[in-house]
Formats: C-alpha cells, sequence, structure tokens
C-alpha cells in the first residue's frame, strides 16, 4: 500500500488506500492523485471560465450541435425544391415554397410561407417534429403531426433551419435549409 499523506492536497484525513471498499456496492474510492487530479481539472476550468469565458452564442451553437447526436437519427434527403424545380407562373407574387424530403418510406412535404410552416407526414402518422433554428438563443420549437400526418408552425425569424421528427421509435432529420 503506497500512501502518502502531506496534508496539503486537499485530504480531509481518511487514509483509506485506493480500490478500498467503500461499502457503496464494490466501487472503489480514489486515491489521492485521482483526487488531487479532479480538483485540479475543476480550478483549472473556474480559471478558464473566468479569465477566458466561452462566448454565450458559441455555447448556444454547441448545445444544438451535440442535440443532433441522435446516432440512429435518419437524413431526409430534400428531393422536391419549387425554387428550383417548379415551373415559375407568371405574374404570381408571395408563392410558397414547396418542399419534399424522402428517407426510406416516410415523406415529409412541407410548405413555407411568410406566415409559418405547413406540412404532411406520408403515410399519414402522428409524430412530434421540432423545429431546429439557426444561430439564435431560442429552444427548438415543438409542433405536434396529428393522426393524419398534418403539422403546421411558425419558421424560424432567420437563418437555416431543419426538422426533427419523432415518429414511434424512429427519429428522422431533414436537411438543412433557409425559408
Amino acid at each position: 500500500m503506497n500512501h502518502i499523506d502531506n496534508g496539503d492536497n486537499g485530504s480531509n484525513g481518511d487514509n483509506r488506500a485506493a480500490g478500498a471498499d467503500d461499502g457503496f456496492g464494490g466501487e472503489s474510492v480514489l486515491d489521492e492523485a485521482e483526487f488531487g487530479a479532479g480538483l485540479l481539472e475543476e480550478e483549472l476550468r473556474q480559471a478558464a471560465a473566468i479569465l477566458d469565458p466561452v462566448p454565450p452564442e458559441l455555447r448556444r451553437l454547441a448545445v444544438d450541435a451535440y442535440a443532433l447526436h441522435d446516432l440512429d437519427a435518419r437524413l431526409a434527403e430534400l428531393t422536391f425544391d419549387s425554387l428550383v424545380d417548379a415551373i415559375p407562373v407568371r405574374g404570381a407574387t408571395d408563392v410558397p415554397r414547396m418542399l419534399t424530403f424522402r428517407t426510406g418510406e416516410l415523406s415529409v412535404d412541407v410548405e413555407v410561407t411568410a406566415h409559418g410552416l405547413i406540412g404532411q407526414l406520408l403515410p399519414p402518422q402522428p409524430a412530434r417534429i421540432e423545429v431546429l433554428g439557426g444561430p439564435h438563443p431560442a429552444a427548438p420549437a415543438t409542433l405536434t403531426a396529428d393522426t393524419m400526418g398534418r403539422f403546421t408552425g411558425e419558421l424560424p425569424r432567420t437563418g437555416p433551419f431543419a426538422l426533427r421528427l419523432r415518429t414511434g421509435g424512429e427519429v428522422v432529420v431533414t436537411e438543412w435549409m433557409r425559408a
């Protein structure tokens, strides 16, 4: 048992060796080196937070990026965009943008207007839908598709957006787009 206690490492005087039973289901107690490293790491984190804080916008973007960590989420590919694929109508103004995303058997039709989003899932099914926005502080808006697969909601004010759909046990994320 190699145990050194010099009294200035934040130890509370408990001289149990590493690997000793602590009475909590076989978990081992940290030895002084591990405990000291944990304290040092926490002190460095606190110093960095004070001296060189992470900008709030960068922190929010990092959290949003982590929100996309669904490894089993499928990407719904954009297969139709009325800005690219449709034939323009002469004299038409304020025409809604029509988008279609597909992955496997699921199709997501979305109409983007100045007033927001209108969409439908095919085959029709209920789902929870999050509107993921670009760099702004608001949490994602959550929409609900009814049993016919229909949903409506507001469009993010600025920047790109994507939709994350949760249908039963499946998670589908659309490609990012601009309104």
